[in-house]
């Protein structure tokens, strides 16, 4: 590939690891972030999210001079957006940031750019964004389209990403990586810049495809999901310990059922497959009921926690995690969060102990609750009654069984089971 720069748009859970691994593959990247505190502190070295693998690469990637981060738009060869895509009241995906990114990167475009986006979008989410360049530069035209007056071209791709937080070092090098260009031309030039660090297989297809694929991978574990977490509610009426079901069932050689837990978080496996659901709503009926299941069961933990709390002399309640998967400080969509703020709000006579060990301060939805604090997990183990085990932390899965005996357990996770 020849020398070309790029400018990545959005230095989150996702854009951070990219853009570094990229400039470590010898490309020269810009990171773009309106969060100023967060460009600075990235400057200097720091990270600013729970990423394991992270800090070598931000420490190597400013040593280099290949990356550095900033608060403006600069000019590049290459952008690639990596900002959020939240839904609306409808469920649709919210534009606004993408939109942002879009008008950012129109006034720098002169013509050859190629503009990939990342964020997880729902079909055509690409083309409304190309479309909205091209209204703002109308002295541009796309790739592809008719150019009878020879404007200058730029090209249009959806790459989406599948990383896992907590492996998203590795991931992002080994997995294989959907290339959707609008056009042939456009693929191609996402396929080069992304093989300068992806070792997995790169896929091409067109950007409808891609858009679609990213959605359908989240929309089948979102579904299985639901399928584990419906069976606790079951079993839970029946007498039935689910982790142990689960395990029967799982030694037949074609069944691999996943595990229950407090319901579903993240960015993407509880978002996306609203965003097909929102496309076809008269078709979506499973992925629709799929959503509305795991979307339910946090309200089924809290009716437990308040029945195990009516039924003891309990003052205190641990709340043992509030990230939305183990070992990272993701709060995005968290179920484990809304549990927290739940059990504020419904129990003000209880001190709610929460315990989070991969963050420093108490999120800003629970600041304002009188009865609620962030505390280690030694001290709420230690002094509150009742345990409610919503993320399975390392810190978690190391207790000695003395540490919680005695104790009145709601285990979501069936790490104590």
């Amino acid at each position: 590939m020849t020398s070309r720069s790029v400018a990545f748009v959005g230095l989150g859970y996702i854009g951070l690891p990219t853009a570094v691994v990229m400039a470590n593959a010898g490309v020269e990247v810009t990171g773009i972030d309106v969060n100023a505190a967060n460009v600075e502190r990235i400057n200097r070295g720091e990270v600013t999210i729970v990423e394991p693998g992270l800090q070598d690469e931000l420490t190597m990637a400013l040593k280099s001079g290949r990356f550095h981060a900033t608060t403006q738009q600069v000019h590049a060869d290459i952008y690639i957006i990596a900002v959020p895509t939240p839904f609306t009241d409808s469920h649709d995906v919210d534009m606004k940031y993408i939109y942002s990114a879009a008008e950012d990167i129109a006034a720098q475009l002169l013509g050859d750019e190629l503009i990939i986006l990342e964020s997880t979008s729902p079909p055509q989410t690409t083309a409304k964004m190309a479309q909205h360049i091209l209204e703002l530069r109308p002295d541009l035209a796309a790739d592809g389209t008719n150019n009878s007056e020879g404007k200058p071209v730029v090209y249009f791709a959806h790459c989406p990403e599948r990383i896992l937080p907590g492996k998203a070092i590795g991931e992002l090098k080994s997995n294989d990586r959907i290339i959707g260009g609008q056009t042939p031309e456009a693929t191609r030039r996402a396929a080069e810049i992304y093989a300068t660090f992806c070792t997995g297989e790169l896929l091409p297809t067109n950007d409808v495809t891609a858009e679609m694929a990213k959605l359908t991978e989240n929309s089948f574990r979102d579904v299985n999901i639901a399928f584990a977490n419906e069976l606790s509610l079951i079993c839970d009426n029946l007498g039935i310990d689910v982790w142990e079901l689960i395990n029967l069932a799982n030694h037949h050689p074609r069944v691999n059922i996943l595990q229950p837990g407090p319901g579903v978080g993240g960015h993407c496996i509880a978002v996306d497959p609203w965003f097909i659901v929102a496309a076809d709503p008269i078709n979506a009926r499973l992925i629709r009921t799929a959503r509305n299941v795991n979307d339910s069961k946090p309200a089924w933990v809290i009716d437990k926690v308040k029945q195990a709390f009516s039924r003891t002399d309990a003052t205190k309640i641990a709340v043992l995690g509030l990230a939305f998967k183990a070992n990272i400080d993701d709060l995005r969509q968290s179920p484990a969060l809304n549990i927290a703020v739940d059990l504020a709000e419904e129990l003000p006579n209880a001190a709610i102990l929460t315990v989070e060990p991969n963050i420093t301060e108490l999120p800003k939805r629970l600041k304002d609750f009188d009865n609620v604090q962030l505390s280690d997990y030694q001290t709420a183990i230690h002094e509150a009654e009742v345990l409610v085990l919503l993320v399975d932390h390392k810190e978690f899965r190391e207790l000695p069984a003395a540490a919680i005996k005695d104790k009145t357990i709601v285990d979501t996770k069936g790490l104590w089971a």
